[in-house]
Order: C-alpha cells, then structure tokens, then sequence
C-alpha cells in the first residue's frame, strides 16, 4: 500500500541518470559568464586555490556561522611531517532574536563570542589570522570578500543581504579591538562544504570534492580556472561551491517533485526556492514525512483515520525521529514509542507503514543526493581526461553522521552511477572549523610561497630603463668592434663578411651549399633561375654528427662533411661536375676575403682541437684533397645569420638586417664600408656579422645577470664566453629554468621538496619543453604530462610555477633580444642620415619561429626601444642552405662583374 502510495519517490538509476545529465548541464550552465544569470546552481567562486599539501603550520582561529549553534575554535597547525593538528572549541547557541534580527546585531553578537572565546584560551594579546565559516551562498570576489546572496537555513536577518560580510564582521571587531585590546586578521571567507574538502584535504590529499548533508545540503568540488568564466585568469583550479540546493527552482525538477515537496515548499520561509535542498536535507525530511503519514491517516491508511494534533503541527516529526525509527535492527519499539510520545497509539502494521515512509524519504534523499554528486565526479574525470579516476569525497552533516542507513545508501548509488570513479568517503571531523583554519593557513602558505617565489623571478624582470642601458651598452661595443684601435678588445667582434651585396634578381646558376651550425649537417644542390620565371629550387640531404667528432680533432670532423659530400654527390649523380660551394659554417670566423675564415672560437657544444686559429676553407680543401674523389670551387664561407639576411634579401631588397633566434643568437646588417675601420676601403657596403653572442664577455651587463646565469655559465663548455647568447639562445633557456626550478624545490617550493634524479640532469630540460608549456592552447594537465615525460611528478600547483618560471626566462630572452637589435636598428637610421627609418629584419631560429610569445615580446620590445625605425620581420626560408647558395651566386656575379 505504502509503495502504490510513493510510487513516484521511488527512484530507478535510469531517473538518476537522467537527473545526473539534468545537473551537468545546470553546472555548465552556471560556470558561463553568460548564462549564469539565469542559472540556478549558482557555481560560486571561493577563490580558494589549492588544497593543503601537509607543509602548513601556525595558530588559526576560525568562527563557524551556519547552524543551529555558533562555534569559535582555535587550531594549530603542526608542520612535523605528519600532519598533525591540534582543535579547541567552544559552543555557542544561536537565539531566534539574533537570526531573525538584524545585521549589526548578528555580528556584533559574533564578536562577542569570539570575544569570550579569546579569553577563555588567553588569546587576547595575539595577533592571529581568522577563518570565518559562513554557511550561506555568497558571491566572492577575492578570499577574504564575500556579498550575501540570500538567506537559508531558518535565518531571516534583516540589512545583510546584498552586503559583503567580512566587512561587517571587520567593523564589529573594531569596535572591541581598543577597549578589548584584541588583534584578528580575517584571511578567509569559507563555505562549510569548503571547509569540509579542506579538512579531509589536510588527510587525504586526493581528497576535491566536499559534501554537506545534513540541516542543509551543498556541494563543492575543485575546478579548472578555463571553464569559470566568473573569474580572470586560465591557471590552475579553483573551488567552486555548488549551491545545489536551488537545482530545480527553474522547474527542472517538476516532474519528480510530489505533491507533498509541493505542499512543504508552499508552508516553508522561502517558497519556490531551494527545491533541491528541500528534497533532500534533514531540515525537511522530517516535516515531509509528517504530510504523507497526515494525508495517509485522513484517507484511512493509518492509525484508524484519527489525526492527533502532533500530525497536524508543523515540524512535530523531527530527522532524528525518522532516524530513530530507521534502526531496523532494533525492530519496531523505536517507531512505536515515537508514535506513541506523539500521542498516535499505532498498531503493529501502522509501525510497519510509517517505517516504511521513513525508508522511501530517506532513500530518495539519498539517491537524489547520489546523482548531483555522481555528475560533480564525472565533471571532475572529464576535466582530468581519464578513464578511470580515484578520488575522495569529504562529508560532514548531521543526515549523512546519525542515520542509520543513509552513508551506506549514498555510497552504493554513487557507486552505480559512476562506475568508471573509484571514490573513498572521507568523513570530516570538524569541516566548518578546522576547514576554516585550513583555508587560511593554505592562504598564508601560498602568500609565503608567492613571496619567495617572486623573489626568485625578480632579477628575471626588466624594466624599460634597464632595457634602454642594455641597448646603449650594446651600441657602445658595436662601435668598439669596428673601429681599428679598440676591435682587439671588442666582446662584439664585429666580423666583416666580404659579403658586399644583396641579390638583385639576375642571379642564375646552380650551386652547392654546405650547412655547419648544430649536431646535423646538410649537404644541399640548389638551382637559381632568373628572370621572368625567377625561381630557386633546392635538394638537401642531413646527416648526422656525432659526439665523439664534434669533440674530437679537427682532420676527424672535416673527413666526416667531405664523407657526408661525397655520398650527396653519388646520391644526385653528380660527382663529376665542379660547382660553385657555399660553405655555412655558423662559427664565429675572422674573414680576410670571402673565401678565407679563420675560426674565432667554437660555440655550440663544439670542441674539435686544432681548429681554432684555422682558415676552415683551407681545412675542407685539404679533406677535399685527402680523399682525392672530386673537386669543389668554394666560393664563400657564409655565416648564417648572413644567410639568412640574404634568403629575405631575395625576396625584400629591403631587408638588410639577419637575426637568428635558436639555438644559438646572433645579428648580421649591412655596413657602410666608410665605418669599418678594419677593412680597407671607402666606397660601398659589406655585411658585418656581429657575433653579438660574446656582448657582456667584459662584465658590461652583470648587474643583470642573475645566480641561476653564473650556475649555467659555469657549468658551460666555455665559462666566461658567450654571457649575451647564454641568456637568449634556445640552447640554455632550459637550463637556466632547471637551475631555478633545482633552487625552487630546495626551498620547499616545488615538487614537495623532493630534488629527482632527471631534474639533476644537465641539459633534461630543452627549450622545446618550454615551448610546450607556454603555449595558451595547453591546459595543466598537458603541462603535468610534460614535467611527467621528464620524470618530475608534479602537482597542478606545481605545474602553475613551473610555467610562470619558463615565462619569465623565456620573456627576458626576448626583451634582450629586442634591446640588441633596437642598437642595431637605430645605427642603420644614423647611418642613413633619416629621422624615420623602415627597415625589413631577415629572421630565422626555432626560438623564434615556435615559442608561443618570444616573437611578439621582441618585436614590442624593438617598438619600444627604436621608436623611430618602423621594422618589418620576415620569417627565412632556409637562410643557412638557400642563403649560402645566394651569396656563392651574388660573388659570382659580383666576380664577373669585377672582371670586365
């Protein structure tokens, strides 16, 4: 009978499926700047970042403001390694007058517990930080702010809705702080579920979701920082405090709501809202039983069809009562002496129905309560894109603690409907409090963290004035290099090429071209049309250079690239024919013509002995000549930073600047021939490759250089050398972040403070990696799976840090990029006589071309710094294969002309 009769409060899993959908779409609907106006689970940010990692400490207070009692607690925290703490609590009760009064009343009544509480525990003369447990919806805009929504829970207090209510508790605790002598910050504003997640968090670090089921109902749970349009920002998680007990306001729910939801809903304080909560917390489930056993008795059903007043009175059959008689095991005597109190004299069979009434509300309570929670852990692996997900769900409430069967229901339903979560149900010992003191101490953890962090990243930020000294000093030594008197003691050794001009177009012909710059080398055929159906075509094959010839002697290395030349030609077909070579050897080079280039010093990683001093033609003729298989004309050995200049020369006769931005830096321009005091002659222009990679070798730029700089410098194959390129080349940005991120954990910053083997490893970080990470279209996860590859297991919080640090080296490289080429630029317009210049820079560089934000902060760093030069980057093709076979066929040309 009773089951015909709550027919539709029994629930299937198809019906919970379908309200579990029914809730992802409300959650969704929610986080939407949008659509979260008309939302009705509300989705609030508490602005709370992170979960407890074990490492806070200190002594907290914390007030608790949400049930039938007031509570002030004090908590240490201990920082032992166990993650240990300490709770003191004192009860307060909460009087009709002050919950239904108003606000100055209300709060001021708060001091005045804590007030007491504070004397109580000798605390008056402390300065502590406060957690202030609020159990209400409220709309926070940063941690310690929080505007009342609306009240719940019975609580009727008039002139606070609408109004931030931390600074309401700040005013009323001014007013005792002079005669009282009592000093409290209030950190933190903090939901009770919030609380609840942060407690068991502090036990069990898996722990992000929090469930409240008790005189009211809430959830809330961790979320990424891109789905919540509420707040700025795309970093990491926050805590998102559902406010599910609105879900179905909008009539989402009417055709699960009976007649007896319908009637409760109609006599509560606030009809038409909170349907969700009134469906399932303890604060009505008593009073819904109590409308069923009323209708039920005036139809005859029960106890011979007479009311007693006890049925007719409202909030007569209480939660503990269902509870009560619930606790099968004790048979039916419960049930008959709460019937019997309430002046009922029921039967054995009414015992049985009224049990059974109890069972069903309870249950579906439960159920309903399991399908809003199975869609939070959905969301929750969808986000993660897992699988299989373990989690754990922190609970407190009065519903889920006393009743007999409700914690055992809810675990087997949520179960069910989420089969593919395995979740552990953490009961929280003290959610409102100790939470509280949680959420502060984390907050004072992460302000600490931040302090030292931004500690650490301070030397990495320069500012415009620095930038400007950066690009005069810079300036100074690209003077220093050409002029004859001082070029011996130049960092900036300012190269002269031979190169003395740019294509024109009648270029023609076809060429070799050999490419040194890295650990592979190329050999390629390129063929030049001119005219009409101008063209160039190229072919290249790469071949690898080992280690042990790149650091082995110098006969090795040349009989490798002879070896390397000699299969090309076989393999084109071509060994017969003596071509026209460029040479692109990427080293710094001292040129006496253009066919003539001393090596200044290897850089790179090279390290082959008896090269440095050499003319490396003579030393790739001599292996041309020990193998004795072909012959080769080398015509220019090319640079190719040069090559690269003369790759967007082809295209833009504009372009008479080259910048290479990869594994190594460096900057080559054309040169008026009047101010190269090194080469004789007047008339004309020859390209000057700066070799800018040694700027700062003199000490010129150590006030920018910070620790981490000195340790990579040291660490170096050539320490001392290089300083400029060292702090903008891709080959050791990574490095330098490793050494920050070493330094990071060694404070206790990163990775629990554990320093892995892979991160002791020189050279585990390359630059790609931080190309990865910077990049916005990657969400943490994929950033974790990152520093996962690399054998560094980190959190999300760690994943937040460790892209803030490739951020800020990876920032400074371009912005002192930008402040060398600025120098260089604004040469060319002096040089020019013109008080405008437009100028097009050849680029070329994996740095450049794949880092997220490395072009555009150099290209506003140049912006800034040479305001009067409008610059355009062409990204090379090629600069270093196409490049060198451009410049054999501009000395061809220039040869020939030379000759008539």
């Amino acid at each position: 009978q009773v089951d015909r009769y709550l027919y539709h409060m029994r629930l299937s899993d198809d019906v919970l499926l379908d309200v579990m959908a029914r809730f992802q779409a409300e959650m969704v609907k929610g986080l939407g700047r949008d659509t979260n106006p008309t939302a009705t689970v509300k989705m609030l940010p508490s602005f709370v970042r992170s979960l407890p990692d074990g490492s806070e400490k200190g002594e907290f207070l914390a007030v608790d403001l949400g049930g039938s009692q007031f509570r002030a607690h004090q908590v240490k925290v201990f920082d032992d390694g166990k993650q240990s703490g300490q709770l003191e609590s004192k009860f307060y009760p909460t009087p009709k007058e002050v919950i239904q009064g108003n606000g100055a009343e209300l709060f001021d009544y708060i001091a005045d517990c804590l007030l007491d509480f504070m004397e109580t525990r000798n605390l008056k003369n402390k300065k502590l930080p406060l957690g202030f447990t609020f159990s209400f919806p409220c709309k926070q805009t940063k941690l310690e702010e929080g505007v009342l929504l609306g009240w719940t829970k019975h609580f009727k207090v008039r002139g606070v809705q609408d109004t931030d209510v931390v600074n309401s508790l700040r005013k009323a605790l001014q007013k005792h702080k002079a005669s009282f002598d009592i000093d409290v910050d209030v950190l933190a504003l903090v939901n009770d579920t919030v609380g609840t997640m942060m407690t068991c968090g502090y036990d069990d670090q898996r722990c992000e979701v929090g469930l409240i089921i008790g005189t009211g109902t809430n959830a809330c749970y961790m979320e990424e920082m891109r789905h919540i349009d509420l707040v700025e920002g795309d970093e990491g998680r926050m805590c998102i405090n559902t406010e599910w007990g609105a879900f179905g306001d909008d009539g989402a729910l009417d055709d699960l709501r009976t007649e007896f939801d319908r009637e409760l809903d109609l006599g509560s304080l606030n009809p038409g809202k909170q349907l969700f909560e009134k469906m399932i917390s303890s604060l009505y489930l008593g009073e819904l039983v109590r409308l069923i056993l009323l209708k039920m008795t005036k139809e005859g059903l029960l106890f011979n069809g007479k009311v007693s007043t006890a049925l007719l009175t409202k909030g007569k059959i209480e939660m503990k009562h269902v509870s009560a008689m619930e606790k099968y095991k004790e048979g039916l005597s419960n049930t008959k002496e709460i019937l019997t109190e309430l002046n009922l004299f029921p039967s054995e069979e009414d015992c049985i129905a009224v049990q059974h009434v109890c069972t069903i509300v309870s249950f579906r309570s439960a159920n309903l309560c399991a399908a809003a929670l199975a869609a939070i852990l959905t969301r929750l692996r969808e986000n993660k894109k897992l699988l299989r997900m373990r989690t754990t769900v922190g609970i407190d409430g009065g519903l889920y603690k006393t009743h007999p069967q409700y914690a055992k229901r809810l675990h087997k339903v949520v179960r069910r409907l989420v089969p593919n979560c395995d979740v552990r149900f953490l009961l929280s010992l003290s959610g409102s409090g100790k939470g509280a003191a949680m959420v502060t101490a984390v907050a004072y953890r992460l302000a600490a963290q931040r302090k030292r962090i931004d500690a650490a990243l301070a030397p990495f930020l320069l500012y415009l004035e620095t930038l400007r000294e950066v690009k005069d000093k810079m300036r100074t030594e690209l003077e220093y290099g050409l002029k004859r008197e001082t070029q011996a003691r130049a960092t900036v050794k300012m190269l002269p090429t031979y190169v003395c001009g740019t294509p024109d177009g009648t270029e023609k012909g076809k060429f070799l071209a050999l490419d040194l710059g890295g650990t592979n080398f190329r050999v390629l055929l390129v063929k030049i049309r001119s005219g009409r159906r101008r063209s160039v075509q190229m072919y290249n094959k790469i071949f690898a250079i080992p280690l042990e010839i790149m650091q082995g002697t110098g006969e090795e290395l040349f009989d490798h690239i002879v070896q390397c030349i000699a299969d090309f030609l076989e393999y084109m077909g071509i060994k017969g024919a003596r071509l026209p070579l460029g040479f692109t050897f990427s080293f710094p080079c001292r040129q006496a013509s253009i066919d003539k280039g001393t090596l200044v010093g290897w850089t790179k990683g090279f390290k082959a002995t008896d090269c440095e001093g050499e003319d490396v033609v003579d030393m790739l003729r001599e292996a041309i000549r020990r193998r004795n298989e072909f012959d080769l004309d080398i015509v220019a050995v090319v640079n190719d930073t040069v090559g690269t200049m003369m790759t967007c020369g082809y295209e833009d006769p504009n372009c008479e600047i080259g910048l290479i931005a990869g594994t190594g830096s460096n900057v080559c321009y054309m040169e008026d021939m009047k101010n190269i005091e090194i080469v004789e002659g007047n008339e004309g222009k020859m390209c000057i490759n700066t070799e800018w990679g040694g700027f700062g070798d003199n000490g010129c730029i150590d006030n920018i250089r910070t620790t981490y700089d000195n340790e990579v410098d040291e660490g170096s194959l050539n320490p001392g050398k290089q300083r400029y390129e060292k702090m903008t080349s891709g080959m050791y940005l990574g490095e330098i972040v490793r050494q920050i991120l070493i330094d990071l954990t060694k404070q206790g910053l990163l990775f629990r403070g554990q320093i892995s083997e892979s991160l002791r490893k020189r050279g585990i970080f390359e630059t790609k990696f931080l190309s990865q990470i910077e990049s916005d279209r990657l969400a943490l996860l994929q950033v974790r799976r990152i520093l996962q590859q690399l054998g560094l297991d980190s959190t999300c919080e760690d994943s937040i840090i460790v892209k803030e640090v490739c951020g800020a080296v990876s920032k400074r490289a371009a912005q002192l990029c930008g402040a060398g080429l600025a120098a260089v630029v604004e040469k060319k317009r002096e040089n020019q006589g013109v008080e405008h210049l437009q100028i097009t820079v050849g680029v070329d560089g994996t740095l450049y071309k794949l880092h997220p934000h490395f072009s555009r902060i150099l290209r506003e760093t140049v912006k800034e710094l040479a305001p009067r030069c409008d610059v355009t980057f062409m990204l090379s093709e090629d600069g270093s294969g196409k490049g060198a076979a451009l410049i054999t066929a501009v000395a061809k040309r220039l040869h020939n002309v030379g000759q008539k």
